[in-house]
């Protein structure tokens, strides 16, 4: 019998993976709608676009790392005083663990029971699982979510950055925003499934934000921009 896949074993890359791609997407593409809309000619904005991709992919990689790098510190200090009063006050820590499964519905001489098992088993991870709500597929992995992120986003940026390459400089905007508004729709759509919730809702919702995002940055050209030859 093979054992059930769940969807949270996918959480920490799924999301670095998400954020990143649709950051790539968006953070590109509004760069260089907003040259695109104060610009008559294509190198301005193939040049913002690449800096933004180029810069943005670092930036994601650098904060996802350091990001997850301290949740990951937090709970290397919470599981070592955890262990420190395991070694100090084992009883207290005990009943400590009963009480946590009485409010999960157990009557106390079975929680007693259970808790004293799981002690037996593996004190600390009982209490790192059910205590602190610690475990092996919630653990953070810094590198990999840093490497998945700064890809991802260049995987996303790439997108709209050809476009800017190759879209005739006349209609830049709005073949950016549409293109975009595509490889959004496509990226929501794969992350939910991946995700296992609702593809509609999640196509929508990024499609939603990203037109806000691109639309304003869009303004801010139009508004400020000064039109080159």
């Amino acid at each position: 019998m093979e054992l059930e896949e769940h969807y949270t074993n996918r959480s920490g890359w799924l999301r670095a993976a998400v954020l990143g791609a649709n950051d790539g997407i968006l953070s590109t593409t509004s760069i260089a709608i907003g040259v695109a809309a104060a610009s008559n000619t294509r190198g301005p904005i193939v040049l913002a676009a690449l800096a933004g991709l180029v810069a943005g992919a670092l930036s994601m990689a650098a904060g996802e790392y350091v990001s997850v790098s301290s949740q990951s510190d937090i709970e290397s200090a919470d599981l070592e005083r955890e262990k420190k009063e395991l070694e100090t006050m084992p009883e207290v820590e005990l009943k400590e663990l009963a009480k946590i499964y009485q409010k999960r519905g157990l009557d106390s001489e079975l929680a007693l029971q259970v808790a004293i098992q799981l002690t037996k088993h593996d004190a600390l991870e009982a209490h790192a699982k059910d205590e602190l709500g610690i475990n092996e597929f919630s653990t953070p992995k810094p590198l990999q979510a840093a490497l998945a992120s700064g890809a991802s986003f260049i995987s996303g940026g790439l997108l709209p950055f050809l476009v800017s390459l190759f879209a005739p400089v006349s209609v830049m905007v709005y073949l950016l925003y549409g293109f975009s508004t595509i490889f959004l729709a496509f990226s929501g759509g794969v992350a939910a499934k991946a995700g296992g919730s609702n593809v509609t809702k999640g196509i929508i919702r990024i499609c939603f934000w990203g037109t806000i995002a691109m639309g304003i940055t869009a303004l801010v050209g139009y508004i400020f921009g000064v039109k080159t030859a």
